[in-house]
């Protein structure tokens, strides 16, 4: 709360007040808590707003981050462009923006869960399966059903349905390998796993909840 205060003066009312009206072309802020995007539509606006951005945020106290803070070019391709993918790419609140086909062949924005956030999703689904793998197996399922839907609510965007699934079928990986350590064996088939536990507990399936 205290950053969203403090950034509206620091950045919002600088940027509306006295960075945007000396621009030559269309610009744009986009804030969250204390991650932001500006979009520009002339090189020379970014580069001119890159240079005293820093200065900006040291008069209050403030670092720009060395690493995430960077220019980019992430124009449309062009229509005449068929093949290949467009210029840039980057990672906003979670997501990985991108440009792409559509189905109708157009150049579109497109945005899938940054590589980093999934890997980290799994890494806490698998270390949750570990932990609690002697809790009554209802009592997982409802567990984990508020997982996926959790992350589905967040990152169910359009577009980005493939990941939501590769979190899903992950997901069931883990929760099978570590229901088997319970086991005498040490593992579950396959099958069984499929036949017995997803059908009486069925996790629940992507689902796109944001449509962009």
């Amino acid at each position: 709360m205290l950053s969203n205060i403090f950034l509206h003066y620091v950045l919002d009312e600088w940027y509306e007040q006295e960075i945007k009206p000396r621009l030559k072309g269309r610009s744009f802020l986009i804030r969250f808590a204390d991650d932001f995007a500006i979009g520009f539509e002339l090189e020379n606006d970014a580069r001119r707003v890159m240079e005293v951005l820093p200065k900006r945020f040291n008069r209050f106290g403030l670092t720009i981050h060395p690493t995430k803070t960077k220019l980019i070019e992430f124009g449309r391709p062009n229509r005449e462009q068929i093949a290949g993918k467009g210029k840039g790419t980057f990672d906003f609140l979670g997501f990985t923006h991108y440009w792409a086909r559509s189905r109708q062949g157009n150049w579109v924005l497109k945005r899938k869960t940054k590589a980093k956030k999934l890997r980290m999703a799994m890494k806490a689904i698998w270390q949750w399966c570990r932990q609690n793998r002697h809790m009554p197996i209802t009592e997982q399922w409802k567990k984990l059903r508020q997982k996926l839907l959790g992350h589905y609510q967040y990152f169910g965007i359009t577009g980005n349905c493939k990941l939501l699934d590769v979190y899903l079928r992950y997901t069931e990986r883990a929760w099978k390998y570590w229901l088997g350590r319970r086991h005498r064996s040490g593992h579950i088939a396959w099958e069984k796993f499929t036949q017995h536990h997803l059908a009486h507990f069925p996790l629940p399936r992507p689902r796109i909840v944001h449509n962009v």
